[in-house]
């Protein structure tokens, strides 16, 4: 992707655990790289098609001059969120604060935290069987779509599938979406697990009936295998309540492990 860069903007900010630090304030020194496509302004020369820098540059003087914060690994999250937020054409963004006036007891020439943030892309089943289906649905899509850090772009038709997993119960009304979100893998689940409780979800059979079942099926091409979580979703490819939503959403998405489209993955269990 292509880059936008500044190198070490100069500003003042209160940020330190020190008091002296909050109150006094000190230098900072600021880098960046904005990833973004730049083809469109360099065929049309317009400054609307890109980012301005120094828009940005003026954004970020303004915020450190108007936050304070102890520690500069904070700032330098909360400043990549900020910027992520603010420019819609900007996919990622490397951030690297200096602090040359570090109070440290031995001489040296800075101090400094380095960060890469990003939008990611995942995709979510949803899924009940309890009570109103289409509104526990429709509530948990608009809580991720109020989410700061989510942006919901796509949801697939529900559609009305057969149990799974052996549990005698009622039909399920499932779905999928796809969701561009600053939330890493681990903290997305959370999210989802606070909408499910929030709709009343019991965890107490296994493959049992549900108000509100989330499950992250992929999060860009991770493979991520830990005791809490598991992308791609095991067991995905077969299940048609899955990937009927997945194909309807991007039945050319690639499995990561497996090597085959939503598409084929659908074709072959059918047959």
């Amino acid at each position: 992707m292509d880059q936008i860069t500044i190198e070490k903007l100069t500003v003042f900010g209160n940020h330190g655990v020190y008091p002296e630090e909050n109150k006094l304030g000190q230098k900072f020194l600021v880098s960046l790289v904005l990833y973004t496509d730049t083809r469109k302004a360099g065929m049309s020369d317009e400054l609307e098609s890109s980012i301005n820098y120094g828009d940005v540059s003026q954004y970020v003087r303004q915020f450190f001059e108007e936050n304070t914060f102890k520690l500069i690994e904070r700032v330098a999250e909360k400043l990549a969120e900020g910027l992520l937020l603010r420019y819609s054409l900007l996919e990622k963004v490397d951030v690297k604060i200096e602090k040359p006036w570090a109070p440290i007891a031995i001489p040296v020439e800075s101090v400094g935290v380095e960060i890469s943030r990003g939008w990611h892309r995942a995709y979510i089943a949803l899924g009940s069987n309890m009570g109103d289906k289409k509104d526990y649905l429709d509530k948990a899509v608009e809580k991720l779509k109020k989410h700061p850090l989510c942006k919901v772009i796509k949801v697939a038709d529900y559609i009305q599938t057969e149990p799974y997993g052996g549990v005698e119960q009622d039909v399920f009304l499932n779905s999928a979406l796809e969701l561009r979100t600053l939330l890493f893998p681990e903290e997305l689940l959370v999210l989802l697990n606070q909408i499910e409780a929030e709709a009343g979800r019991e965890r107490t059979i296994h493959w049992g009936p549900r108000t509100l079942d989330l499950d992250i099926l992929f999060y860009d091409d991770c493979v991520i295998d830990t005791p809490s979580l598991t992308i791609p979703h095991i067991d995905l490819q077969n299940r048609d309540f899955v990937l009927i939503p997945m194909v309807q959403l991007a039945p050319y998405y690639r499995h990561p492990v497996l090597n085959q489209t939503m598409s084929q993955l659908l074709n072959q269990l059918k047959h």
